[in-house]
């Protein structure tokens, strides 16, 4: 399979092959999807650091290459990040941006079923890459038997959810998604659990986690509430 890191020889043809990759899939996908792979192929064309292996663009400067604003950028880069495509390596603080890497193998995990759509050269290539030079794929992360969340909805606790269960799927899986969504208003999100103490657990213990994933995909959640 393609090297996960396109650098040294045949780097720049191996940067190709994995926009191609993005592309296709993207092409499979509904409006929505394709947006955001879009999105991402500029990003990575226009700033990523292949040396480095680094992404590191304030949300200002993507808003303006994405003609969209802030608050979208903030969402977009949650999705990405939910659905394993994009990986914090430094989360941002005043001064500095949030640093990202792309998870390639991921990438390629994902859209391998449309690798051959664009051919069988394109496959094969694809499925041998450096094999001759030695070169291995990462394996992914295992996270169990837990079953990513529903992000059809694309609600802020969906794509909260989604954050959730990329940080700690055993937690997720235990505790977070038997939460359902009953309201909002204001700044007030409200959740309901199967159980008082299911709710009285997960107020106490986890409170501060979900608002932080609540804020991280929509920055006007002040407050979480979980009733039974």
């Amino acid at each position: 399979m393609l090297s996960t890191k396109p650098v040294g020889r045949g780097a720049a043809a191996r940067k190709y092959d994995l926009l191609t990759a993005m592309g296709a899939f993207a092409l499979s996908q509904d409006k929505h999807a394709q947006r955001r792979v879009l999105r991402l192929m500029t990003l990575i064309t226009a700033r990523y650091n292949w040396g480095r292996d680094e992404l590191a663009v304030g949300q200002r400067e993507i808003a303006r290459l994405w003609s969209v604003d802030e608050r979208t950028v903030k969402r977009e880069m949650a999705q990405l990040r939910a659905c394993g495509w994009l990986v914090v390596r430094r989360q941002g603080a005043r001064g500095r941006v949030t640093e990202y890497s792309i998870d390639v193998a991921r990438i390629l995990t994902d859209t391998q079923d449309q690798w051959a759509n664009v051919g069988s050269d394109f496959e094969i290539r694809m499925g041998q890459g450096d094999a001759a030079e030695g070169a291995q794929v990462v394996p992914m992360p295992v996270r169990g038997t837990v079953a990513a969340p529903d992000l059809s909805e694309g609600t802020e606790w969906a794509l909260a959810q989604a954050l959730l269960h990329a940080e700690d799927a055993g937690t997720y899986g235990a505790w977070v998604a038997a939460l359902a969504r009953v309201e909002r208003a204001g700044g007030r999100l409200t959740l309901r659990a199967p159980s008082r103490f299911h709710a009285a657990y997960v107020q106490t213990h986890l409170g501060a986690r979900l608002l932080a994933a609540c804020r991280d995909v929509d920055a006007d959640v002040s407050e979480v509430r979980v009733t039974a």
